[in-house]
């Protein structure tokens, strides 16, 4: 009934969605996250509410067209079909790039975020998910000076981060897990330093690997702050990679396949997500994969 297929998100400059307000805590403004690993999503709800924008002002066949894929609001008394034909999941993390000294930076995984892209990602025939604590081939650590330090780490090379240090326990070629095989700014990803933790030390990893900003508004005529315009803002850091499912339900009246190319007409482009597009926030790159 669908045909299925799935995008990749890369992100090029720091992503928020989440809170608009910072009312439920403070004057902290937050991002959304997944129940379970911690870590930072986009709503099916915003992915879809900006490919309907941007198709919708298009033109004046970009806003028919944006209502027979995405839908529009029931009308009463009428015999139309008004639901979407794009059915689109969340985006969720698939690699977090995180500051390591030395490296200077690191792509981070965890079996579960890995287990969801192999269940959305058949095209890619991925196989048995890698152990955590394993690095990819071109990943170098250090071994610890003192004895006693290098027995705490079993003798292994380690990675230094802001909380700690990781031990590598194996090494083997993560490139396959990658959804694309070069990244803006990065080159390929066969080349990428990547490491997988465990699912419980991923949302820690994901606090120390967000961008954070504190923003004012000033009052008029002199630098002193405004009533109440001094808040946080946290976003996903440029460089993550993050993966989302979707369906095309074609239409029952016509023989035709739906040839859906949402950005600028084509399966990749740029596209702003998230809010605070105004202050450099948003930008990404968007790749959709596995259309028949």
């Amino acid at each position: 009934m669908y045909r299925k297929g799935y995008g990749v998100i890369e992100t090029l400059a720091p992503l928020h969605v989440g809170a608009t307000t910072g009312e439920e805590t403070g004057n902290l403004n937050l991002i959304f996250r997944d129940q379970f690993t911690q870590t930072g999503i986009v709503p099916g709800s915003s992915i879809r509410g900006r490919l309907r924008s941007d198709l919708y002002l298009s033109n004046e066949e970009g806003k028919t067209l944006a209502e027979d894929w995405y839908g529009r609001p029931a009308e009463r008394n009428k015999d139309i079909e008004f639901e979407s034909r794009i059915k689109i999941e969340q985006a969720s993390v698939l690699w977090l790039p995180v500051f390591c000294p030395g490296q200077p930076v690191v792509w981070i995984s965890c079996p579960r975020l890995l287990m969801r892209y192999q269940r959305i990602a058949p095209d890619k025939n991925l196989k048995k998910i890698p152990k955590p604590y394993t690095s990819s081939l071109g990943l170098e650590g250090r071994k610890l000076k003192t004895k006693e330090a290098q027995k705490k780490a079993g003798g292994k090379e380690v990675l230094f981060f802001n909380f700690g240090f990781v031990s590598i326990e194996n090494q083997q070629d993560l490139s396959a897990w990658f959804p694309l095989e070069a990244m803006f700014g990065y080159g390929e990803t066969k080349d990428l330093p990547a490491l997988i933790v465990e699912d419980k030390d991923m949302g820690m990893i994901h606090d120390m690997a967000l961008y954070r900003q504190s923003r004012v508004a000033l009052q008029k005529g002199q630098k002193v702050v405004d009533d109440r315009a001094f808040f946080n803002v946290e976003a996903l850091p440029e460089g993550t990679v993050m993966v989302f499912p979707f369906g095309i339900k074609d239409s029952q009246n016509s023989d035709k396949k739906l040839d859906w190319k949402p950005l600028h007409n084509n399966t990749e482009g740029d596209i702003y997500l998230g809010g605070l597009e105004s202050v450099g926030f948003g930008h990404c790159y968007m790749t959709l994969r596995g259309l028949q």
